[in-house]
């Protein structure tokens, strides 16, 4: 995983074994409650992403944490998007899919990774933003949500690149857009959704290093400069690509700019499309 890989590098450099815990559960509140709550000595530091530290602040109404509790280092790797359809789909483009769309209310499905994951708020972006009538359908996790799409039990996904860009190499599925605000290397001839007159569809999934809040400032930019030393490390960046990824790296400040954003863009989505999870 990039996390595991990104822990081994960072250990090698600073000389000292890096630990990872995985705390799944609640859609990665688990692990953030913990960290929120941890000493903010620079010893434990959080592997956040676009769910845990900013969609869930308002997808979940009892959170146990909140964004203040965080100071956010540097973004670790990021994942465009893709709207992909099935290979043997009549549909060959995102204007293809809105005219069926509205020409069938209710009849095209969406698959997803799970109720609040990017993959299912950005069904529901082109939902509000096409005025398009679709039906979601949540899958336990990214697999078997792709395997949906490509065995045609939905009509279209949002996949992330990771989980199709496999899928979209053997030709088993279509890819229409991606989102974020430029066109991916892996696949150079496929629009972004603002090419194509969508706006708000410039956002990516992210992961991303957090400490707990009090932490202080020069631990942090230790950390920081540690982190990002590592992410341009050439053999992080190949590995990171050959995922599909971006290997991330950016001043904390754009980091946090850009964690702000994301929390108040899908918090609107969520507040306008009643999508609260408790």
């Amino acid at each position: 995983t990039p996390v595991r890989f990104m822990a081994q590098k960072l250990g090698e450099r600073l000389g000292q074994p890096i630990i990872v815990d995985n705390k799944p559960g609640a859609g990665g509140s688990l692990g953030s409650s913990l960290v929120a709550r941890a000493p903010a000595d620079g010893y434990t530091v959080l592997v956040g992403n676009t769910g845990s530290n900013a969609i869930n602040y308002t997808a979940y109404q009892k959170l146990t944490y909140k964004a203040e509790d965080f100071t956010p280092l540097t973004d670790m790797i990021s994942f465009a998007n893709v709207l992909v359809v099935p290979v043997k789909s009549p549909i060959k483009s995102l204007k293809d899919l809105v005219t069926a769309a509205k020409r069938a209310p209710g009849q095209l499905a969406f698959s997803s990774a799970g109720v609040g994951q990017t993959t299912h708020l950005m069904g529901e972006l082109l939902r509000q933003s096409a005025g398009v009538d679709v039906v979601h359908v949540p899958y336990k996790g990214s697999a078997p949500a792709t395997m949906a799409i490509v065995a045609g039990e939905t009509q279209f996904m949002f996949d992330n690149l990771t989980g199709s860009l496999g899928h979209v190499r053997d030709g088993k599925l279509r890819a229409l857009a991606v989102t974020g605000a430029t066109r991916e290397p892996e696949l150079p001839d496929v629009p972004t959704m603002t090419e194509l007159g969508m706006k708000d569809f410039d956002k990516v999934g992210w992961m991303g290093f957090f400490v707990p809040a009090k932490t202080p400032p020069a631990v942090v930019k230790k950390l920081t400069d540690n982190l990002v030393a590592v992410l341009q490390d050439p053999a992080v960046v190949q590995r990171y690509r050959e995922l599909g990824g971006r290997p991330g790296g950016m001043a904390s400040e754009q980091f946090s700019k850009i964690v702000e954003r994301d929390r108040q863009d899908w918090g609107d989505l969520i507040r306008s499309q009643k999508l609260q999870l408790d």
